[in-house]
C-alpha cells in the first residue's frame, strides 16, 4: 500500500500514473477532492481508496500496518497567498503530523519542499543542510516550506528513511486546473494559441536583458522518476534539490513553445508588476550533485525535449498523464 497526499493535484496525479506503470495499484489517494476539474487528473488511474485529508490521520492510525511508503506531495502552493494561518495549518502542522506518524509507524517518507526556500539566492542553490537555517524566502509559501525543513533537521525521532525534495520550476501534464499558478509553458501555450504571441516580463535588473531572466525548469516526468528511485532506494536520508541542474532563459522557453506549435515567435515585453518587482528571482539553478552522489544517474529532459512532449502529446489534445 502506497499513500500519495495531494493525489488529485498536478504532481501527485502524475506520480500515481508512474506508480501504476510499475504495477503499484494499491494506492491510497489523499486530498480534499472538492475541485471537480482537479479530480479529472485521477480518471483512469488505479486507486484502492480515496481518503479526505481531514480524515487521513484517523485512517492511518487504523491501517498503518499495511503501508509500505508515503509520498507527501499535498500542500498549499499559492505564492500570492499571504494568510499565514493557511500555510501554518496545511504546510507546517499537517506535515509535522505526517512526520510524527511515519516515525511512530516506521513508514518511509518522501515529502515535497520547494526551491522557493532559496529566496533571491543570496546563499546559492546548493542543497547543503547547513545553509537551510540561513535562507530567506520571499513569500509565506516559501517560508512555510523552509520552516518545515528546519523543523525536520532538528528532530531526533525520524522515519528510518526520509527525503525532502526541493522542487524547482516544474511543468508538464495534469496542471490544467492550476489557473494562474500553472507553469509559464502552460500560459505560453494558451497565449500563443489565442493571439499568436505571448508576453514576458521586462527585465528591471541591468545584469539581465529582457527575456534573459533564467530559471531551472524541470519536466514533471523527471521529477516522478526521482520519486520512484527514492522509494526503491530507501537510503541516504536528507534534503535534496530536484531541478534539471541547468538554468534556461524565458526566451528559450517561449521560442520552444512557438516551435512546438509551428508558429513564428512574436514576444511582447511588459513591466514586472511593481508589487513583486523587488522579490523577483532573476536566476535559479539547482545544484544536483547531492542526488547524483547517492546513485541517481538518469538523464533529465532538456527544455526542448520537455516542451515538445508536453505541447504535442498533452496540451494540443487536452490529454492527461
Amino acid at each position: 500500500m502506497i499513500i500519495v497526499t495531494g493525489a488529485a493535484g498536478f504532481i501527485g496525479s502524475c506520480l500515481i500514473s508512474r506508480l501504476n506503470a510499475d504495477n503499484f495499484n494499491y494506492i491510497i489517494a489523499v486530498d480534499d477532492f472538492s475541485n471537480e476539474e482537479k479530480n479529472r487528473n485521477l480518471v483512469g488511474k488505479k486507486i484502492k481508496e480515496r481518503v479526505h485529508r481531514d480524515n487521513f490521520f484517523e485512517w492511518l492510525d487504523q491501517n498503518y500496518e499495511e503501508v509500505e511508503f508515503l509520498f507527501h506531495i499535498g500542500a498549499r502552493t499559492d505564492t500570492t497567498e499571504f494568510d499565514w494561518s493557511i500555510f501554518e495549518r496545511l504546510n507546517i502542522n499537517y506535515s509535522k503530523t505526517i512526520w510524527q506518524r511515519c516515525y511512530e509507524y516506521q513508514i518511509p517518507l518522501v515529502y515535497a519542499s520547494s526551491a522557493a526556500t532559496y529566496g533571491l539566492g543570496e546563499h546559492g542553490y546548493e542543497d547543503s543542510e547547513a545553509i537551510i537555517p540561513l535562507l530567506k524566502p520571499l513569500n509565506p509559501y516559501g517560508d512555510s516550506k523552509n520552516d518545515f525543513d528546519k523543523w525536520v533537521l532538528e528532530q531526533d525521532k525520524k522515519p528510518f528513511f526520509w527525503a525532502g525534495l526541493k522542487f524547482f520550476n516544474v511543468y508538464g501534464p495534469n496542471e490544467y486546473h492550476k489557473g494562474r499558478m500553472a507553469s509559464v509553458i502552460f500560459h505560453a501555450f494558451h497565449q500563443i494559441r489565442n493571439s499568436g504571441k505571448m508576453k514576458l516580463f521586462r527585465s528591471h535588473n541591468p545584469d539581465f536583458k529582457d527575456g534573459e531572466q533564467m530559471r531551472d525548469f524541470i519536466y514533471v516526468k523527471d521529477l516522478i522518476e526521482v520519486c520512484s528511485y527514492l522509494m526503491h532506494c530507501r537510503r541516504d536520508s536528507g534534503i535534496y534539490n530536484l531541478g534539471s541542474g541547468k538554468a534556461r532563459t524565458f526566451l528559450d522557453l517561449a521560442n520552444n513553445t512557438f516551435k512546438a506549435l509551428n508558429t513564428p515567435s512574436t514576444i511582447d515585453f511588459v513591466d514586472t508588476p511593481a508589487d513583486i518587482r523587488d522579490k523577483y528571482q532573476y536566476f535559479t539553478q539547482a545544484s544536483m550533485g547531492k542526488l547524483r552522489s547517492i546513485g541517481y544517474d538518469k538523464a533529465f529532459h532538456s527544455l526542448e525535449e520537455g516542451i515538445h512532449d508536453y505541447v504535442t502529446n498533452y496540451l494540443l489534445t487536452g490529454t492527461y498523464y
